[in-house]
């Protein structure tokens, strides 16, 4: 289920629990619609009102740092590509195929990660295998091969002398370090909510809006105010999961630091 549907899903769920409370309400008997029943619902609501608002908060809060983080790993991870780069291009004409292995892995990156914006231009390995659709950023097999390639070249070199073999040295220092970024950015990829942690602040809007149903006057306003409620909840939602999934959604993780690296490695 996309971002989108689970925040659609979230907002009927909410106009459900309403309109069952509204239903409900003429059905209950008179000692259940009494003063001092309607005031400890109310207190009831205000107590759930308050622990939902701490956890959007704190979930916002925490989808917010998540994406900044991804974010400011994918612009490292473009330094090291063209640290990387310059190591080899300093190495001399010997480390040329792997760098362009390493322009190859780069621009199937972009093509396969940020599939909803033009690929860079070229003819690139993976161009032609289509995205793994559960793998939408740099997890992917035929990528991975693309840069053990590289380094495996790097270490087949042959320096000639001690100048060229820290290079090499330094270079494979820096498929390691290049490598292990990989990694940190395909795990924060894949979010870090917890499913049943959603599944129970759903359950408490749902109660919240059973209870705003209960209490509600039937008329026109106060439908119009609890669509409204039930749809910041749900955009609220949509947010939240868009930012914890960096590279899915409508809010992504910018892919300009990784082509701006391309076009240095494409010199």
């Amino acid at each position: 289920m996309t971002e989108f549907e689970t925040a659609s899903a979230v907002f009927f769920f909410l106009l459900a629990a309403s309109g069952f409370g509204v239903f409900v309400r003429p059905l209950l008997p008179k000692e259940h619609t009494a003063f001092e029943t309607v005031q400890l619902l109310k207190l009831v609501i205000g107590m759930l009102v308050t622990f939902a608002a701490l956890v959007l908060g704190l979930l916002t809060a925490s989808a917010k740092t998540l994406f900044d983080t991804t974010n400011n790993d994918i612009r490292t991870y473009a330094t090291a590509l063209i640290q990387l780069d310059n190591s080899l291009r300093q190495y001399g004409p010997d480390a040329d195929s792997p760098r362009q292995i390493l322009r190859a892995y780069t621009a199937a990156a972009i093509a396969s990660t940020w599939t909803q914006e033009p690929p860079p231009p070229g003819d690139y390995f993976p161009k032609t295998i289509a995205p793994d659709p559960r793998a939408h950023h740099l997890d992917s097999r035929e990528l991975g091969g693309l840069l053990e390639r590289a380094q495996r070249e790097v270490r087949e070199l042959q320096p000639r002398d001690p100048y060229h073999q820290r290079l090499d040295n330094e270079a494979l220092i820096q498929f390691n370090d290049l490598i292990e970024q990989r990694w940190k950015i395909v795990e924060e990829a894949r979010g870090s909510i917890s499913t049943p942690f959603d599944h129970i602040l759903v359950f408490w809007l749902v109660v919240i809006f059973l209870c705003f149903g209960l209490i509600a006057p039937r008329n026109a306003l106060a439908l119009v105010l609890i669509t409204l409620g039930a749809l910041s909840i749900a955009s609220a939602v949509l947010v939240i999961l868009d930012l914890d999934t960096p590279f899915t959604g409508s809010i992504l993780v910018p892919s300009q630091p990784l082509r701006d690296a391309l076009a240095y490695l494409s010199r």
